[in-house]
């Protein structure tokens, strides 16, 4: 079934994973990460790396380790985490390139690239701080 917004796994479980991770007073692994949010161990894991790999998170090894957040959960928003994970959003979603359509008025009433405009908002305004308590 097709839908009209996609979100990863992998872009999802790199969002509730920093969430989880920066409100959380002690280090999670993967392991809890993966029990939390009923992930796959290996895929977690992947995408876990990639935010070490580009110093969002702090790694400690070994039986009592797990991840702790690098930087101010308020400094950290949702679009930065998103976009690290599938590269930069689209702002134009119709098949058919903008100069090229045969038409005046978009026949989708341009609502996806509203729908667009208001999600990457809502990620670029959105910070790992605001979701703490959220969770």
């Amino acid at each position: 079934m097709a839908k009209v917004v996609h979100i990863s796994e992998a872009a999802s479980l790199a969002v509730h994973g920093m969430v989880l991770i920066a409100g959380s007073q002690e280090m999670l692994n993967v392991n809890r990460i993966a029990g939390i949010t009923h992930a796959s161990r290996n895929h977690l894991a992947k995408i876990m790396q990639i935010l070490v790999k580009n110093n969002y998170l702090d790694s400690v090894r070994g039986p009592k380790g797990g991840f702790t957040l690098k930087g101010d959960p308020s400094a950290i928003n949702l679009l930065e985490i998103y976009e690290l994970i599938e590269g930069n959003l689209e702002t134009h979603h119709c098949g058919i390139d903008a100069k090229n359509c045969p038409f005046k008025n978009c026949v989708f009433g341009g609502l996806a690239d509203k729908f667009s405009a208001e999600f990457i908002d809502y990620l670029r305004n959105k910070t790992l701080s605001d979701l703490i308590a959220n969770g």
